[in-house]
């Protein structure tokens, strides 16, 4: 199991750096084409936010399996680590619910921003596609922290609860 969520978070986080690099270089040849006086790429910068929206969604699982959010451990320190295991179960149950709950609440505003026919400025890109990485990270990401909280073991021992 451990080794499935660690394929299935690995390939959006692949697809997001190559989003960001897809959109790297879009704006160096952008920014190159306005320096030599040539104008720059029409909606280079609806480009960029649209972007940078799916890539940050698509970086959400890793981050969950990796147990990369942040945390405040000054006060917990102190505990057993008995309690300090207890806590982090805890947690992982809270984000578990709280991926699902984004997760939700993106499929209805994507839903909703679909049905409004909402675009980009210059592009006119529909501004929905911006949820379906965010949607899909999410999902992915309440299924890990769910395993993480059934099967703690198996995912520290996979090496991806660290």
């Amino acid at each position: 199991m451990a080794v499935w969520l660690d394929r299935i978070s690995r390939v959006p986080a692949a697809l997001g750096g190559l989003v960001i690099f897809g959109v790297a270089i879009t704006v160096a040849i952008s920014v190159v084409m306005r320096n030599l006086g040539l104008g720059s790429i029409r909606g280079d910068f609806e480009l960029v936010e649209m972007s940078c929206a799916f890539a940050a969604g698509l970086f959400l699982p890793l981050c969950q399996l990796n147990r990369g959010h942040v945390m405040v451990d000054l006060f917990t320190n102190w505990l057993p680590s008995r309690a300090q295991r207890g806590l982090d179960w805890l947690w992982l149950l809270l984000f578990a619910a709280g991926w699902a709950c984004l997760a939700f609440l993106t499929f209805h505003g994507m839903l909703e921003s679909r049905d409004y026919g909402d675009r980009t400025m210059l592009l006119s890109l529909p501004l929905w596609w911006t949820f379906l990485p965010a949607l899909l990270g999410s999902a992915i990401s309440c299924v890990i922290a769910l395993s993480q909280v059934a099967w703690p073991r198996a995912m520290a021992e996979s090496g991806s609860g660290d």
